[in-house]
């Protein structure tokens, strides 16, 4: 049995291609929070007043993976309480369908030499507030009664037992013990020897002696994160508007969206959060420093017949390939790197499960002999959109593009993009700083590291 309750089996969304029209939103008939979100639907989180003392204010996020549902949240938190507020959200292949969803979940704010990123405490902060918000909209659930109870009062979306690197390249060793010592307080690095290693991951390999280990770091779920940042956004809408003071409505459309100019006549602003997707709009078409790269990940199961099962309060490990472990007889392999593919299917062919296998199965018995008792069972693929390397790291890009789409300058059209594989950890923070600007209608708020982009382009 896994540790940790899967709260939405969904891991298939069908593509839906359907082109988008003006919304007609279908109010959710369902009493119960519905396993299936990836299906059309629309819920309305609304109550009627006869006093509106602002024109409504209507936002469309396109994209409700990592990037879109944080920027939803943080419209619906920090809109104006004197303003009628929507929120519309856009995905053709459900929440979390796109590379979000299947991503790894390994969660700390370090680089593979273990430096602190880019104002890493302050996103490393955000994504654990996030968390929490999502975590506390699935408990509500448990508690009514109206999902499946947590075994073992484990958390829904979170895996708690740290993650392991240990340390495969000796010429690394020096800086990675000189970045080490310039860990956050609430997420450590400690250096340990094989013994102590050993004593975490039983027959794990540490071929130099040397590991780091993070005991904060996290594993998270990723699609019932997601789930549950959505029923947060939900919640939240309906709880503001209860109050009677505020007004907040939030939809969601399975819906393809062909055009950005589609939208331009609906919305005060379009905020595209697409990833990797967003190079095939026209308007962005060539025109972003993105590139693309699939990724694939392998499920893996131990057999009931093999004693050796990872331990139950052992740490998922981190190496040129990584394990994110879900329990004694599941975990997850990844992930490879296929550089240049424009292929954002979630489908994974049977060669293409096979080559990744091939690639990916070396590095881990490199760490994890025991590995070679485990059999695969799937495989999920995803598409990166990866930012351009800068001074202060691959940096997603975030900022006003109205120049790439109308030419106008009202601050109408927003980008967040470029999570490239560090969305868990960028999302929070910078989906807070982009609804921020948005609603203020001020790019400066963002941090020049993130807009810079935009600069160089122009050059």
């Amino acid at each position: 049995m896994r540790d940790m309750v899967m709260f939405i089996q969904n891991p298939n969304p069908a593509y839906i291609s359907s082109t988008w029209r003006k919304p007609t939103p279908l109010l959710s008939t369902q009493k119960k929070w519905s396993c299936s979100p990836s299906s059309s639907f629309s819920l309305s989180c609304s109550f009627s007043s006869s006093v509106c003392p602002r024109p409504p204010l209507r936002y469309a996020v396109l994209g409700a993976g990592f990037a879109g549902l944080s920027v939803a949240w943080n419209l619906l938190q920090h809109g104006s309480r004197e303003s009628h507020l929507s929120v519309d959200i856009y995905d053709e292949v459900g929440i979390g369908g796109g590379a979000s969803g299947v991503a790894g979940g390994l969660l700390h704010p370090y680089s593979p030499k273990v430096k602190l990123l880019w104002r890493g405490a302050e996103c490393w902060n955000e994504t654990l507030n996030l968390l929490h918000i999502a975590e506390g909209a699935l408990l509500k659930l448990v508690n009514k009664g109206k999902c499946e109870t947590l075994q073992n009062n484990e958390s829904p979306i979170v895996r708690r037992r740290g993650i392991l690197r240990p340390v495969v390249n000796l010429k690394n060793m020096n800086i990675m013990t000189e970045n080490a010592q310039n860990c956050i307080a609430n997420c450590r690095i400690e250096p340990i020897h094989e013994d102590a290693a050993q004593n975490l991951v039983p027959n794990l390999s540490v071929p130099s002696n040397l590991a780091f280990f993070m005991p904060e770091a996290l594993n998270i779920n990723a699609q019932s994160y997601l789930e549950g940042l959505y029923l947060a956004c939900q919640n939240l809408a309906n709880d503001m508007s209860t109050l009677g003071h505020v007004h907040r409505e939030l939809h969601f459309y399975q819906k393809s969206v062909q055009s950005l100019l589609d939208l331009a006549g609906d919305y005060d602003a379009v905020i595209i959060c697409f990833g990797a997707r967003a190079v095939f709009l026209p308007e962005l078409s060539g025109k972003l420093p993105l590139r693309t790269c699939r990724g694939i990940i392998t499920h893996l199961h131990l057999g009931d017949d093999i004693r050796e099962e990872y331990p139950k309060h052992s740490p998922s490990i981190l190496s040129d390939a990584w394990l994110a472990v879900h329990g004694a007889h599941h975990m997850d392999l990844g992930s490879t790197w296929d550089w240049k593919s424009m292929n954002y299917s979630r489908n994974v062919t049977t060669d293409e499960a096979a080559k990744a296998i091939e690639v990916l199965l070396p590095k881990a018995s490199s760490v994890y002999p025991a590995i070679k008792n485990w059999t695969v069972t799937g495989a999920v693929g995803g598409l990166r959109a990866m930012p351009p390397l800068t001074a202060d790291g691959s940096l997603p890009l975030l900022g006003c593009i109205d120049d790439y789409v109308d030419g106008s300058e009202t601050c109408k059209y927003w980008l967040f993009t470029g999570l490239g594989a560090r969305g868990l950890l960028f999302h929070g923070w910078l989906g807070k700083l982009l609804a921020q600007a948005v609603l203020s209608h001020d790019e400066n708020l963002i941090p020049f590291e993130l807009t810079s982009w935009k600069h160089k382009l122009h050059q």
